[in-house]
């Protein structure tokens, strides 16, 4: 059983930057696809960032290219997806997901229910 542990949410003003991580349990994060997805109030679960761990290949979604930065540390287990240049915007709940494949960044664009395994979620809030 994949178990997936976020930490790092927390509140900033725009323009700030946070660091989330995603620690991992039960399986390797070494050749598997990690990635990021959020939901803010009202709005449907997107996905922001992935990478998978065996190449490196990082994906993002138009909305976060350029701010966000995926690196992993397979010694720790773990992946880290840190957001600079915070929008009010990027307020939402932040998941993080693991996945057999990234399927090219596909992922992105999938349904949730597609993805079996999530964190339990960590909160970014960003104020104007």
């Amino acid at each position: 059983q994949v178990q997936l542990v976020e930490s790092g949410g927390g509140s900033v003003q725009a323009g700030g930057s946070l660091r989330l991580s995603c620690a991992a349990s039960g399986a390797t994060v070494s050749s598997n696809c990690m990635a990021w997805f959020r939901q803010a109030p009202g709005k449907e679960r997107e996905g922001v960032a992935a990478i998978f761990t065996g190449s490196g290949s990082t994906f993002y979604s138009d909305s976060v290219k350029g701010r966000f930065t995926l690196s992993q540390d397979n010694a720790k287990n773990t992946v880290y997806l840190q957001m600079n240049s915070l929008k009010p915007e990027d307020t939402a709940m932040y998941y993080c997901v693991a996945q057999g494949s990234c399927y090219g960044g596909v992922i992105l664009s999938l349904s949730p229910a597609a993805l079996r395994y999530w964190g339990q979620g960590t909160q970014v809030t960003v104020s104007s």
